[in-house]
């Protein structure tokens, strides 16, 4: 007899569940003929084999009597190996449970983890020297936190952070560098205040594994978008307890006023291949996690393997992750990375997916902030717009169309009308808000904003990849150097651009989306896919410069000027039903003369400039806003007529020409311009 009693337990909730009695365990595993729980003492020395007593409707579950939060633990399972059909069950393998909260260290790459071997047999090496193990933890986390901040979606401004990034140089204590506690020091909140952003972005903090290739060639997954399970914070940001820390960073940047979204990978796992590592999924229900068809793994990712979303077990894990995050953990929201493969069916996008009704539907997800990838490398994986209206969505129809009309491109002006006013050919007026349009010109992957001005071609040979990786076309332009560059013209002139960049995107109908450390002058020296560089190309330079500090005095004032005035944010018009019960704003395009744009201005590949004007429907406030990207002197008159009002704000946007403020005055009434 052992030394531990057992009774049936319950299959809910899932993972490991702390009683009265003991610990409650329940995993799913509908194809195993047998799952044995192993208990590991302090050491990780194996304790005890415990066979699970109980499955209903394919949930294996005991109660372990005596024990106790703190316990640690894995799972083994039986059942057929049969690859053909995508049946790896291989008891020789220790397994993480899917719903483990906390791990005792960070999922390294073994040859011993596989469960096939070089013949694709099967491999009889024991993995649990080299799986960490599960920690069983109390059922909740009792303490009061400060509430939760209502941001109003016009005034959001999503700003993109990587812990590590963001805190390794920043100027702060040594302990605090690298970690989520960083991220809350003075000098962090003091800074991210500073640039009147909304929301943080946080890049992936669930624990993630380096990938196979990267291992072999010393270098290391610094993104995370490969993670081992989708409930364990990832332990190498904190400093003791990655749970507490990871909480007390998302309480202190609510205090600070912040509202946090946690960019999550529910796409696919760190297991990648089939022929890799078998330490969670692949090991409990690799037919049913894991989508496949005839035989063989369906890798729309690009990662090896994409999760079965449409499949109930892992909807249900996937809903029960994002609660837990918010419910437990405390975010506000979700950016989801490669969503289409969370909105496909048995292969093909739907917006009617089963796992997005249930996010829409869920009476607390549904109230998040939910920011959609809309693709991923699948058939018919450009989704961009055909979310249902609870997602918002990245636009990089905008990214591109902003970066070809400051690079110069001809024939821009009416795409690019097109965008700053919504992208409503993506968001179609009546059905969605232009806020649903989530606008950027940089993101984590891509060249940085001083990049984007710096370089034209992309320099990645530090991912030893022979810099074929990484996008080819960048839509840059680098003002004749290729490089840092000591020419004072040249600098300015990249200067320029970058405020060009950055005031479009805050000046443009929809959610802007900021990379952080853009408003630092940041350069990952032309490295336009640094997700396995942790060194100096990725984390911030906190140095500050000229260019530094007038970029973050511009940024302050360009996302402060948008938050005065909604109407820079989401205007309303007479032919959109959405805002039929509202007053009706006024947009006019004006060419060069300050005239109405005519047929030929729209469509003249060589017109360069743009002017609107938006007025709001009380007639209390009128903007005009021009856009122009060739003259070096240019004299604009004011399209100002008998009785109406000078407009509240000007904004003159030209990465060369020089424009004197008195130029925009008229009859002795002032008016505002932000000057390059």
């Amino acid at each position: 007899m052992g030394r531990y009693q057992v009774s049936q337990g319950q299959a809910f909730p899932l993972g490991a569940s702390v009683t009265q009695q003991g610990v409650n365990f329940a995993v799913v595993s509908e194809d195993a003929t047998q799952l044995h729980l192993c208990l590991f003492d302090d050491n990780e020395q194996l304790i005890e084999s415990l066979p699970f007593v109980a499955k209903h409707r394919g949930i294996w579950h005991m109660q372990v009597l005596g024990l106790e939060a703190g316990q640690k633990y894995g799972l083994r399972a039986e059942g057929p190996f049969d690859p053909a059909k995508q049946l790896l069950f291989n008891p020789a393998k220790l397994l993480i449970d899917p719903y483990a909260k906390a791990l005792t260290g960070k999922l390294v790459w073994h040859p011993e983890q596989a469960s096939l071997d070089e013949q694709l047999q099967l491999d009889k090496r024991d993995s649990a020297h080299c799986v960490p193990k599960c920690i069983v933890l109390p059922s909740s986390i009792e303490d009061s936190r400060p509430p939760r901040n209502s941001i109003n979606p016009q005034q959001r401004v999503i700003y993109e952070l990587h812990v590590k990034g963001f805190t390794q140089q920043l100027p702060i204590e040594e302990a605090l560098k690298g970690t989520y506690l960083g991220v809350i020091s003075a000098t962090a909140i003091t800074h991210l205040q500073s640039l009147n952003i909304t929301t943080i972005q946080l890049m992936p903090c669930f624990t993630f594994a380096t990938e196979r290739h990267l291992h072999k060639l010393g270098l290391n997954n610094y993104w995370g978008y490969n993670p081992v399970n989708f409930f364990t914070p990832e332990p190498s940001y904190a400093q003791e307890d990655a749970i507490r820390e990871f909480r007390s960073m998302i309480d202190g940047l609510r205090e600070a006023g912040f509202e946090v979204i946690l960019d999550v990978v529910y796409n696919h796992t760190a297991e990648s291949e089939i022929d890799q590592s078998c330490v969670s999924f692949r090991g409990l229900d690799n037919a049913r996690y894991y989508r496949h068809q005839h035989g063989e793994y369906l890798n729309y990712t690009g990662c090896g393997n994409c999760i079965n979303t449409h499949s109930p077990a892992s909807i249900r894990l996937i809903c029960d992750s994002m609660r837990y995050w918010v419910n437990e953990m405390g975010v506000d929201g979700f950016r989801f990375d490669l969503g289409v493969d969370l909105g496909r069916v048995e292969h093909d996008f739907s917006a009617n997916a089963p796992l997005l009704q249930a996010i829409l539907q869920d009476p607390v997800l549904s109230q998040t902030c939910l920011v959609m990838e809309p693709w991923d490398i699948g058939p018919n994986g450009y989704q961009v717009g055909q979310f249902p209206k609870g997602f918002l969505e990245c636009n990089d129809k905008y990214r591109d169309t902003i970066r070809r009309f400051w690079r110069g491109d001809q024939g821009m002006i009416a795409e690019f009308a097109t965008r700053i006013m919504g992208s409503r050919d993506c968001f179609h007026k009546g059905l969605k808000s232009a806020l649903n349009s989530v606008n950027y010109i940089t993101y984590h992957d891509g060249f940085t904003l001083r990049d984007l001005v710096s370089y034209e071609q992309r320099h990645n040979l530090a991912n030893m990849e022979d810099n074929r990786d990484g996008h080819g076309d960048n839509i840059s332009v680098n003002f004749g150097v290729e490089g840092p560059s000591d020419d004072p013209i040249v600098e300015q002139q990249r200067f320029n651009q970058q405020i060009c960049l950055l005031a479009s995107l805050l000046l443009s109908q929809g959610t802007p989306h900021l990379l952080g450390g853009d408003e630092l002058s940041h350069s990952q020296q032309g490295n336009n896919n640094a997700y396995c560089q942790d060194n100096e190309i990725t984390w911030l330079n906190w140095q500050a410069n000229k260019v530094s500090q007038s970029l973050q005095t511009n940024l302050a004032k360009l996302i402060k000027l948008r938050q005065t005035y909604p109407i820079l944010t989401e205007v309303h018009l007479a032919d959109d039903p959405l805002f039929q019960h509202l007053g009706t704003d006024q947009v006019a395009w004006l060419n060069q003369q300050s005239e109405e744009m005519t047929e030929q201005d729209w469509h003249d590949a060589n017109n360069h400039y743009l002017a609107m004007m938006l007025t709001t429907a009380n007639l209390s406030c009128r903007l005009w806003l021009v856009f122009y990207n060739q003259a070096t002197v240019i004299r604009v008159p004011v399209p100002v007529s008998q009785g109406q009002q000078v407009p509240a704000e000007a904004l003159f946007l030209s990465p060369n020409a020089q424009l004197k403020e008195q130029q925009l005055c008229l009859n002795g009434a002032s008016v505002a311009l932000i000057k390059l």
